[in-house]
């Protein structure tokens, strides 16, 4: 059953950009979930991904992103080369494909779509499987030390979920989104989440409320995988000024104190934790401490709580004001947003705010203090929920809420100094980093 649109992508290459379109239109449109399609495509291809380095494979709601940023900053700062394939992009789709440190070229990305086509001799593919799929065979093709895989939607039944064997499995943090293909409830889906969990291999979760990490258990344990939960085989917190990790029930385990992350926002402690926690999980590769301290530092994951600090759009803003950028859009999301904008500023906050149909958009709204300056813009080239209607729902939960045709003109109406935030859609963020830069490298 196809649920949403298409997933989207364009390049200024002709090349990419025709098999781009030529991805897109393989008989499978939106999101239709299932492992059949693309294990026949592999087959045929040779089985690139039973040939890809050692795989950390990490899923969550929201979090799994800037997880896989610090397996990636931990993982380089000891000296190995890294394969790396997250979704979705922001600017560019090459974005998606990391090929040992490197975003992959627009010509390499083209010979390896052309690849997935041909084998797939025009039969149902989704777009994410195509993209995949092209992943799996620049990896194969490319020696590198380690793999890092991010979920693109659930965990059982997504097309990252084909590797037998990886290295470590994570999730990152659990809420409701996507219920309308993963499931009503926190426990459907935790446990398709938990459908990454494999035999023999170490699972490493945060620490859930009792019945979530029920539901992750009833499908880990039965699979045979290493349940690694956070307050029972490994801890993290902060204190005096720093991130405290520990493995626990480990006799001769080593506290491990590391600098508090650069990305900015409480949860990211709780990210690099994960990353710590699912590198100490394994011993096929070796990360000495000192590069753990330096990954908190070097993890860069834009749109995730981004300063933009130059530009365009910030040039834009009253004199002494702060211009940051989220692509979050579901209420867990937004708790965490409004809990970053009430902490280290006096300046009021202003958020300019765009959000796609498909998601919770009142719940994102309302996890905002009542008064919350807000204006409403739309996602340019892809489908919105109109402004007015997004304004109309923001007065009624007491919220200051306006519209605006676009983002440049959401800042122009800013008026004073004040703490601005563009959030809603990790389309929009890519929009505005498009416009403002500087452009994910």
């Amino acid at each position: 059953m196809s649920l949403q649109p298409a997933d989207f992508a364009r390049s200024d290459h002709p090349v990419l950009d025709r098999l781009l379109k030529a991805a897109g239109q393989q008989r499978v449109q939106g999101v239709d979930l299932t492992l059949d399609r693309i294990e026949r495509l592999l087959k045929r291809m040779a089985s690139p991904h039973l040939k890809l380095p050692p795989v950390f494979h990490v899923a969550g709601t929201n979090g799994k992103g800037s997880t896989t940023a610090f397996l990636r900053a931990g993982l380089e700062a000891s000296g190995h080369r890294v394969h790396m394939f997250t979704s979705p992009h922001l600017v560019r789709v090459n974005e998606r494909i990391r090929v040992a440190g490197t975003l992959v070229s627009d010509e390499d990305f083209a010979e390896a779509l052309a690849e997935v086509l041909k084998y797939n001799a025009s039969q149902p593919l989704s777009f994410f499987e195509a993209i995949t799929a092209a992943a799996f065979l620049l990896f194969a093709a490319t020696p590198a030390d380690a793999t890092i895989l991010e979920v693109g939607l659930g965990g059982r039944l997504d097309s990252t979920n084909v590797v037998p064997k990886p290295l470590v499995t994570g999730i990152a943090s659990l809420s409701l989104d996507h219920v309308a293909i993963l499931g009503p409830t926190l426990r459907h889906i935790a446990a398709e989440k938990a459908g990454i969990a494999k035999r023999g291999v170490p699972l490493v979760t945060q620490k859930y409320p009792a019945q979530i990490a029920g539901a992750v258990a009833e499908v880990a344990i039965p699979r045979g995988a290493k349940l690694m939960a956070r307050g029972e085989a490994w801890d993290a917190a902060a204190y005096e000024g720093a991130l405290g990790f520990r493995l626990l029930n480990v006799a001769d385990a080593e506290p491990l104190k590391l600098p508090i992350p650069k990305l900015p926002g409480a949860h990211q402690l709780d990210n690099a934790a994960l990353s710590v926690a699912m590198i100490r999980a394994q011993d096929a590769l070796s990360v000495p401490d000192s590069a753990l301290r330096s990954a908190m530092g070097w993890a860069q994951w834009p749109a995730r709580l981004q300063r933009l600090t130059s530009g365009p759009l910030a040039a834009m803003l009253p004199a002494g004001s702060e211009l940051w950028l989220d692509g979050g859009h579901n209420p867990a999301a937004g708790k965490v947003l409004a809990a970053h904008l009430a902490q280290g500023s006096a300046l009021p906050a202003h958020l300019v705010m765009g959000l796609l149909p498909s998601k919770d958009f009142a719940g994102f709204i309302r996890s905002f203090p009542r008064g919350t300056r807000m204006t409403m813009v739309p996602i340019p080239g892809h489908p919105h929920v109109p402004p007015a209607e997004l304004a109309a729902l923001a007065n009624t939960h007491g919220m200051k809420a306006d519209t605006a045709g676009d983002v440049e003109a959401a800042l122009a109406g800013v008026n004073g100094a004040g703490r601005v935030l563009i959030c809603g859609s990790l389309h929009l963020a890519g929009e505005v980093l498009r416009v403002n830069g500087p452009l994910p490298v």
